[in-house]
């Protein structure tokens, strides 16, 4: 029997957070402190925010899973049992871990364990034995389908249970950044910095430019592609119904660090994407439409199918950063949302705003609000309100916004992004 498919969202915030359970997701994955691959980073929580994190996503029926997935330390040990407890405590329904000092504590106190994928589980042997203790398991990057298809039906044919007593299911990297190691492990920014991505410090320098130089001769080498260590994105939309028919049951996308917007459209399409797939609806129609949304937020390009599909590495992203069709630029605040008639009056900070401008609002609790300005109204030195063509930096627009908006959520100006 076909287990439920479960899309996994990223939030570092709680804008995010509000935005991946507005898109649907099943569950959202999270990092506290030092103790996540995300730990050099501002996208973490704090333990205060742990009840309040559990009671968003269980309001959407949604689970929480806390990242503990950098290896650990003996002096560490005590803080990473205590964060432990108060996850626990807190209600957080699972730990995603690779190091066994967190896996076996996690599961003495009777907190779900997943294995992340920096544990590197490529084989089945791996599966019985992390089954003792962990219910899901992230398999390794580098597997092809055809591995993955193997590992899922030794567990159903060999009924490997987890501490739940239920089968244990499988998760796969299904959307986001790829690294240059092997599912995560690579010790560059150790190496160069003393900061170990293995310990959430990464410096992403395999997304630089580098020159190969003859140390003999100070012959320069020519390199087509300057950023030869930087990957594509993973994007599985075209492969998705031959993973679904596989068993794969959880779904991860990658994006801690990205923006409300990727979250809430990713999210969005990978469940669209993996509900069509359950009913027989996927079609190769949906799919280059699902495409184009992914396309028009965070992204280096896609490499569709990844390691899954047996291929070797595509062309390498060409880019340090974003190829996102769109970009935002920070517009201004909400003031007031007056909800009879569902207008919002907007403090325009760094730029005018006029009918058919294209807007996202966000917010901790709003998460996002997408929309074409349709026309735009003022008050004039009279207090009298009118239609006018725009509104200049500095002044006040009043425009429709059919959703709740809140006080100080931020106003952001969404324009095309011109590309070399």
């Amino acid at each position: 029997m076909q287990q439920a498919l479960e899309i996994m969202a990223p939030a570092g915030s709680f804008e995010s957070l509000a935005a991946a359970l507005r898109a649907g997701a099943d569950s959202v994955y999270f990092g506290v402190g030092m103790f996540n691959m995300r730990a050099r980073s501002s996208v973490n929580f704090t333990t205060e925010d742990l009840p309040k994190v559990a009671r968003l996503c269980h309001a959407c029926g949604a689970k929480a899973y806390l990242t503990c997935n950098v290896i650990i330390y003996d002096e560490e040990v005590e803080a990473m049992q205590e964060l432990l407890r108060q996850a626990k405590a807190a209600g957080i329904d699972a730990v995603i871990a690779a190091d066994l000092a967190v896996i076996t504590y996690a599961h003495s106190i009777g907190l779900e364990v997943h294995i992340s994928v920096q544990a590197n589980v490529c084989n089945l042997s791996a599966v019985k034995f992390f089954a003792a203790y962990a219910d899901v398991m992230v398999l390794a990057r580098e597997l092809k389908l055809s591995q993955i298809r193997t590992i899922i039906d030794g567990i159903r044919q060999e009924n490997i249970t987890g501490p739940s007593g239920k089968q244990v299911r499988i998760e796969i990297f299904a959307h986001g950044a790829l690294c240059i190691g092997i599912s995560g492990k690579c010790g560059m920014s150790l190496a160069a910095y003393n900061h170990s991505a293995n310990r959430g410090e990464c410096f992403q320098l395999c997304r630089r430019k580098y020159r190969v130089t003859d140390t003999e001769t100070g012959f320069e080498m020519d390199i087509d592609n300057q950023y030869i260590m930087s990957p594509k994105d993973i994007c599985t939309i075209r492969v998705i119904d031959q993973l679904v028919e596989a068993g794969v049951a959880v779904y991860k996308l990658e994006g801690r660090g990205r923006s409300e917007a990727y979250v809430s459209t990713v999210t969005a399409v990978y469940k669209e994407a993996v509900t069509d797939c359950a009913a027989g609806k996927w079609s190769p129609e949906k799919v280059a439409a699902w495409e184009e949304r992914l396309l028009h937020v965070f992204n280096r390009q896609f490499w569709h199918g990844g390691y899954y599909l047996g291929e070797e590495w595509e062309t390498w992203s060409g880019c340090s950063n974003s190829l996102a069709l769109e970009q935002r630029h920070h517009l201004g605040r909400i003031m007031r949302w007056y909800p009879k008639v569902q207008v919002a009056d907007i403090r325009l900070e760094a730029h005018p705003l006029s009918p058919g401008d294209k807007i996202e609002i966000t917010g901790p609790t709003t998460g996002i609000v997408r929309l074409t300005v349709q026309e735009v109204r003022c008050d004039d030195e009279n207090g009298v309100t009118q239609v006018v063509p725009s509104v200049p930096k500095g002044g006040h627009a009043l425009v429709a916004v059919p959703e709740k908006v809140r006080h100080g959520d931020k106003v952001y100006l969404v324009t095309r992004r011109k590309l070399k």
